[in-house]
């Protein structure tokens, strides 16, 4: 990791390094949501210290109503925070502020990870700048779980590059891979490229190119080939990597449809008294399906490809769904999720090298004999 100089004001003994560093005044529940969904995080993660970034004056009164919050946060203190409408060149100006620290805390080595529901796009920008890219990697990705009929599925780029080529999407495979290994504890999962057809034929140039380098490297035998749209919630493979222009829509349409899903539902159990009746026969299903499709289960979505963990909390989410948010941040850490990501692109980079040549209509150079 290059490290940076952090502040003389860093709150504790400098040798000392931090599970995480959360963003304490992030997001519009900020900061009782977080530092609430932190008191549900201890439970779950013994031993995970935090060091809690924010306006102390508003932090203090919170950890002291929720003591297992406190008995795991050290506070920094600052009183500059990131709005979650202020553009991102704005944001990069604000040095002292709670997200920012943060990923100071990151790229100096005082942190494993970062925490923040703040502004997604002032978040990227910070991390591309402050925490940097992997070595090998031409540009992160954002990644996140979504539900399918048989489990779980990642999903990557959600957003972050609207416009890939054919080593971007190699990449995004390599670290969706990864993601899959250590949030999902899959020990080799499928991966698939998403396509207008499942054909070999089919797609433009950069997706036939990944395609190949795929099956040729040592992904190969996981590398399931092109999948649809409808193969995303059918669970055909367990990652699906994308651009991010694509990824984003096919994330909101999903979306969308699960709300106009339950809005139907909800009127069809509320048209007389038969089907009220019949709402009751059925509640206990609807109640589990309910469970499996909250969406704060699926909250905490990740910039991989960044020199250390870097995850983005719904702004909007509660106690619950923030500590999602920290449990995927943990199981990063706790896994080597960028270790991983490093053993990949060593067996790799040679191959996507060779392929990127051939996209761009080179020969190859001649190996020294």
């Amino acid at each position: 990791m290059n490290k940076t100089e952090i502040p003389d004001s860093f709150p504790s003994d400098p040798t000392e390094v931090y599970s995480l560093a959360i963003d304490g005044m992030g997001g519009d529940g900020a900061p009782e949501v977080v530092v609430a969904g932190l008191a549900v995080a201890a439970e779950r993660h013994r031993g995970i210290k935090v060091l809690l970034i924010g306006d102390e004056a508003s932090l203090r009164p919170l950890l002291a109503k929720y003591p297992k919050a406190a008995a795991i946060c050290t506070v920094w203190h600052t009183d500059v925070s990131i709005s979650m409408d202020m553009k991102p060149t704005s944001a990069l100006r604000l040095r002292q502020s709670s997200m920012r620290l943060a990923m100071d805390a990151v790229a100096s080595g005082r942190a494993q990870g970062v925490v923040s529901a703040g502004n997604s796009g002032a978040m990227l920008a910070l991390a591309k700048i402050v925490i940097k890219t992997l070595p090998g990697i031409s540009r992160p990705a954002m990644a996140a779980i979504s539900p399918t009929i048989k489990g779980d599925v990642v999903m990557l780029d959600l957003g972050a590059n609207v416009a890939c080529d054919s080593r971007n999407l190699v990449e995004f495979a390599v670290m969706g891979e990864a993601f899959a290994k250590s949030v999902l504890g899959l020990p080799a999962p499928t991966i698939g490229l998403l396509n207008i057809g499942s054909e070999e034929l089919k797609g433009d140039e950069k997706l036939r190119v990944a395609a190949e380098t795929l099956r040729e490297s040592p992904l190969g035998a996981q590398f399931h080939g092109f999948v649809e749209g409808h193969d995303i919630t059918a669970g055909t493979t367990d990652v699906v990597v994308t651009d991010g222009f694509t990824g984003n829509v096919a994330l909101k349409t999903g979306e969308g449809v699960l709300k106009m899903a339950t809005t139907l539902l909800r009127r069809v159990f509320q048209n007389g008294l038969l089907a009220k009746i019949g709402y009751l026969l059925v509640r206990p299903g609807l109640e589990r399906m309910k469970e499996w499709l909250d969406p704060r289960r699926y909250n905490g979505a990740v910039f991989v490809g960044l020199n250390g963990v870097v995850v983005k909390s719904h702004g909007g989410t509660d106690a619950e769904g923030f500590a999602a948010a920290v449990d995927v941040a943990m199981d990063m850490v706790t896994h080597g999720f960028n270790d991983s990501i490093r053993d990949r692109l060593s067996h790799m980079g040679a191959l996507v090298s060779r392929q990127q040549v051939v996209v761009e209509g080179r020969e190859p150079a001649a190996s020294a004999s």
